[in-house]
């Protein structure tokens, strides 16, 4: 009785799959390829012109999209609209110092129209105080009569001052040709002072500045 032959590794009735197999796999079609993961940047697309267009050439800065050109133009603008500001500030500044020296101006106009208004009336009531002056001064026995007209003087002083007329000032004062006219020069007693005022004629006033009459003194030599 003759032995089969035996294949080692295998048992009787089995077929060989791996050439099977591999068979099998030839048949297939080749897979395709695997592409990668990030596709390549497609090509740049032509201008209608044909010319690439150029890197940069329209690129904005940061400053509100605005290019170089359109910021120095925005400049200039700001610079023209400060410097007008400026102008405009001048003048109002000058309108107002104008408007002030007029104001000023004008009030010393109106004060000196109202001063001279009333110097004008007060020297021509001068002559009737003079009077009432002397009587007051005057020796006299009834004391009634004294009495009132020392009244009226006091109500003519009152008067005056809201008038804002003032008497200067002349008795032991030096003379002063300014508010003062001297008719007579006498020796200087005890205790006075040569070129003071040792007597006084006649009362002057003044309205401010102004002088509406002047002092008529005696000056002590």
């Amino acid at each position: 009785m003759s032995e089969e032959t035996k294949v080692p590794g295998t048992q009787a009735g089995e077929t060989e799959a791996a050439p099977q197999a591999e068979t099998a796999e030839a048949s297939q079609p080749a897979a395709a390829p695997e592409t990668s993961a990030q596709a390549e940047p497609a090509a740049e697309a032509p201008q209608p012109d044909g010319k690439k267009p150029e890197q940069g050439k329209q690129k904005k800065d940061w400053f509100g999209g605005k290019t170089a050109k359109e910021l120095e133009a925005t400049k200039a603008k700001l610079e023209a609209a400060e410097k007008k500001a400026g102008d405009l500030r001048d003048q109002l500044l000058r309108t107002a110092a104008e408007y002030d020296n007029y104001r000023k101006r004008s009030a010393r106009e109106a004060d000196q129209k109202f001063n001279d208004g009333v110097s004008h009336a007060v020297s021509q009531i001068l002559g009737i105080l003079d009077t009432l002056d002397m009587a007051a001064n005057a020796a006299c026995t009834d004391d009634n009569y004294k009495k009132g007209v020392v009244m009226t003087l006091d109500t003519a002083a009152k008067a005056l001052e809201k008038l804002h007329v003032t008497e200067i000032e002349a008795l032991g004062k030096p003379f002063d040709p300014n508010f003062m006219n001297a008719v007579q020069q006498v020796p200087p007693a005890e205790g006075q002072e040569s070129g003071s005022v040792v007597q006084v004629y006649q009362k002057g006033y003044m309205i401010g500045d102004k002088v509406i009459r002047h002092a008529t003194v005696v000056v002590a030599e």
